[in-house]
């Protein structure tokens, strides 16, 4: 008798447990939500990282109240996130403009021409970009090094100067050598514009990379480069080749939706800071 009433009592407790450890961490982490919300001033980066709890353990805990503090608090994170941001910008904004550059946009984006400043406060870290093309990895959010971080690229991309004949020269043998690879010519004789990047970049290694092919002997041409390069190209209106006679004009080809969602299929060519195309394929035609 004495050890059926145990079996019984031990089988409800080890099916309580459980819900009872979800409960513990789920007061725990509504009170921590509940100090932080009376605060006077709201500290955001302790806000998200209770947040982050809260959101972890609510699909657990089957509660209407539950779910409805989870998203009130949540909604009053990001406001604390965005103030945060902001106080930030304005410092950085301070500080650019000091060096005589222009800071337009709102966080978490920010634009200094000709790079866009991604802002991350949850994480308290930042990124560069030129088009889609990051510049940086993720920075963290010092002033210092954030602008220290834009000059050095800005030195690198605004600051490049390209011979546009050698480049469509390199273009058009890239392209040529990707259509040779195939055993039928694509129609128009278009071309994957990251495949013809890929073979370009191939094109460029010397003897010394061939003969010994290592990471040491790789002469790299990284992806915003080539952007760079392309736009240069493309704002000298200098698109046409001659050879043996005959004149070879570059044409781009808008990438599609599903081709612009894919980094292998379609490379992005700004216009500006935030504005320009993805592009999915280069062809020379006759």
């Amino acid at each position: 008798m004495n050890e059926e009433l145990s079996r019984q009592i031990l089988a409800a407790q080890e099916e309580l447990e459980p819900e009872y450890k979800t409960l513990r961490t789920a007061l725990s982490a509504l009170k921590s939500a509940a100090r932080l919300a009376a605060d006077e001033k709201q500290e955001a980066l302790a806000m998200q990282k209770t947040l982050v709890k809260l959101e972890q353990i609510a699909p657990e805990v089957d509660r209407n109240s539950m779910t409805t503090a989870v998203n009130a608090f949540g909604e009053s994170t990001q406001t604390a996130l965005d103030a945060l941001a902001f106080e930030f910008a304005h410092d950085l904004k301070e500080v650019f403009e000091e060096q005589g550059r222009t800071v337009s946009g709102r966080p978490p984006t920010l634009v200094i021409e000709p790079f866009v400043l991604q802002i991350n406060m949850a994480i308290r870290k930042a990124q560069w970009f030129y088009g889609k093309e990051p510049l940086t990895r993720l920075i963290p959010l010092s002033l210092k090094g954030i602008v220290k971080a834009y000059d050095r690229q800005y030195k690198k991309i605004a600051g490049r100067e390209i011979k546009t004949a050698e480049l469509l020269e390199e273009l058009y043998q890239a392209w040529q050598d990707c259509l040779d690879k195939r055993a039928r010519r694509p129609q128009g004789g278009r071309i994957n514009i990251v495949e013809v990047y890929s073979q370009l970049t191939l094109n460029r290694q010397s003897n010394r990379f061939w003969n010994a092919p290592s990471r040491h002997t790789f002469k790299d041409y990284p992806r915003e480069l080539f952007v760079r390069d392309m736009v240069l190209l493309q704002d000298s209106g200098e698109t046409t080749l001659i050879k043996e006679g005959q004149d070879y004009h570059l044409r781009l080809g808008v990438a599609t939706k599903s081709q612009a969602d894919s980094a292998t299929r379609s490379i992005w060519l700004p216009n500006g800071p935030v504005d320009g195309e993805y592009y999915s394929d280069l062809t020379f035609e006759e």
